[in-house]
């Protein structure tokens, strides 16, 4: 079965444009596009009923080994699954509380979150009925700031690595002073995948629960997600989810987006298949390196996990991308004109801005043979 043309006629009807993802993974973009297995396994997921706490369970302890974790729940999204990690650690496996939230009285409700990394998702935080508490300055975290903002009420620490810059205090330090006074350190490390080993590693690291989106970097369903961690917290974070009648009973994960994330996660878990990704993404980057170089006016190069403002992770990623930049004076385009000519078209093509100039050229969302119509289109924005 081809799903691409019948997706295509699908979008077409509707009186919309494709794009071709040569940016990054994003949610409103679309996510990414799912393995042919994994629309495979889903498809054959849906022919039968099945027992959803049965099938979480189970998928879950599966990937739990797979990754080297004490336990695993599968959720559907990375937001979703800080909403529960946060609501387990309110509750705990206390039924009477699972059916309090979000009333929070009488229970630990408050958060902590650094200055520096508050962003859209603390609504996350808040949805499940706890209360942030800033800590460190605007410019610089020191270890005493966490220390002096736990107290009775403290509930969890969050830690969001994409929007940590390097002057927030270490994750492996926000452990540290965490574990001292038993509170449950939270990774929300939604778009930290690949590589297969990011699974373990804030684990390894010592935070209790860490999140990741399904339909990002491990391309799974994108309504979906891992909550990876500690037993007892993975627990509670079930007894608060779908089906149960929790506060995270709006959401749902269904039998298709469960084994489609199974099915992915297993694939990544090859350390051949891994490979052959990331072989893959260098070739497509080496190719559209050499070809824009020789184009007059233009420099290209090759990168190694491109810098952001969201940047302070615990370990460099290693994708590989392509940096474009050209001359001005050769070629009378700014960078914004030559992203809005990106736009147009019958397919709009998407890139990232450069650090600290031109664009970024990200291979891992792209599909075979995309690279090529990148090349022509910017040679062709190039020439003109």
């Amino acid at each position: 079965m081809h799903f691409g043309s019948d997706l295509m006629r699908a979008y077409e009807k509707l009186g919309m444009r494709t794009r071709i993802n040569a940016a990054a993974f994003g949610t409103s973009g679309g996510g990414s596009i799912m393995f042919p297995e994994v629309l495979s396994a889903m498809q054959e997921a849906s022919k039968s009923y099945i027992s959803i706490p049965e099938l979480l369970q189970k998928a879950g302890d599966r990937i739990a080994q797979l990754a080297g974790v004490e336990a695993c729940y599968i959720t559907n999204g990375a937001a979703a699954g800080v909403s529960l990690s946060v609501a387990a650690c309110m509750t705990g496996k206390d039924d009477s509380r699972v059916h309090q939230l979000p009333n929070t009285e009488g229970m630990k409700d408050e958060v902590i979150v650094q200055r520096m990394q508050l962003n859209f998702y603390e609504l996350m935080v808040r949805l499940s009925g706890a209360k942030i508490i800033e800590t460190g300055l605007a410019n610089r975290v020191y270890p005493w700031h966490i220390e002096s903002s736990i107290n009775e009420r403290t509930a969890a620490i969050v830690h969001f690595p994409a929007y940590s810059p390097p002057t927030d205090l270490p994750l492996e330090q926000v452990i540290e002073v965490a574990h001292r006074y038993s509170v449950p350190v939270i990774v929300d490390a939604a778009s930290e995948f690949p590589p297969f080993s990011v699974l373990s590693e804030f684990w390894e690291l010592g935070a209790d629960l860490t999140i990741l989106s399904g339909g990002k970097g491990i391309r799974g369903p994108q309504s979906s997600g891992l909550i990876l961690g500690r037993k007892d917290l993975v627990e509670a974070c079930a007894m608060n989810a779908s089906p149960n009648h929790g506060v995270g009973r709006p959401m749902k994960v269904g039998k298709e987006e469960i084994v489609g994330l199974l099915t992915a996660v297993e694939m990544w878990s090859d350390s051949k298949f891994e490979k052959k990704m990331f072989d893959s993404w260098q070739k497509s980057s080496e190719y559209m390196k050499n070809c824009l170089s020789e184009i007059p006016g233009v420099r290209a190069f090759l990168g190694s996990s491109p810098p952001s403002s969201t940047g302070n992770s615990v370990r460099p990623l290693g994708l590989p991308y392509v940096q474009v930049e050209w001359d001005e004076r050769k070629i009378t385009k700014t960078i914004e004109q030559v992203v809005e000519e990106l736009g147009k078209g019958n397919q709009i093509i998407e890139v990232s801005l450069g650090f600290p100039d031109g664009i970024l050229l990200n291979p891992a969302t792209m599909q075979p043979q995309e690279e090529m119509i990148v090349v022509d289109r910017l040679s062709e924005i190039f020439a003109n």
